[in-house]
């Protein structure tokens, strides 16, 4: 398969950079002359993965965020990896609600955000090897497929 435009950024698993990222993605999206209401989704689904990297896959250590992104058409792939603990049961961690984490006031909501505001999402992780978030977001301004 052949991509428009990559992009690709590398950095430490420390809250502040969450912004970061999603400003780097939202930035790259651009191009794809999205609406407000698109912007918004694309930032507040990668502010929700790469969150769930920063907490539940390094915890209290600082490791690698990895994010990708891919435009091919009307359509941005983002990616977002760290390898981290990993998700024991990612069926379960995919429903609403669940947290690993209720002494922090989670709300267990990371996944089913990211599931309302992009189009497509796929989660592969393995324990002690990190994780993998992959969202499709397909954009309705252009004509194309």
């Amino acid at each position: 398969m052949e991509y428009n435009n990559y992009m690709k950024i590398e950095f430490d698993s420390k809250s502040q950079n969450e912004a970061f990222a999603r400003v780097v993605v939202a930035s790259f999206a651009s191009q794809l002359d999205p609406t407000i209401e698109e912007i918004t989704d694309i930032k507040t689904a990668v502010s929700e993965a790469v969150t769930n990297s920063i907490i539940h896959g390094y915890e209290s250590s600082t490791g690698l965020v990895t994010v990708t992104c891919k435009i091919n058409g009307n359509k941005l792939e983002i990616i977002i990896e760290d390898e981290g603990q990993g998700i024991d049961n990612v069926e379960e961690a995919m429903q609403p609600l669940f947290t690993s984490k209720p002494q922090l006031e989670r709300s267990g909501m990371g996944f089913t955000v990211m599931e309302t505001f992009m189009d497509e999402i796929e989660v592969y992780s393995e324990l002690k090897k990190g994780t993998t978030i992959r969202m499709v977001k397909k954009f309705k301004s252009l004509n194309v497929e």
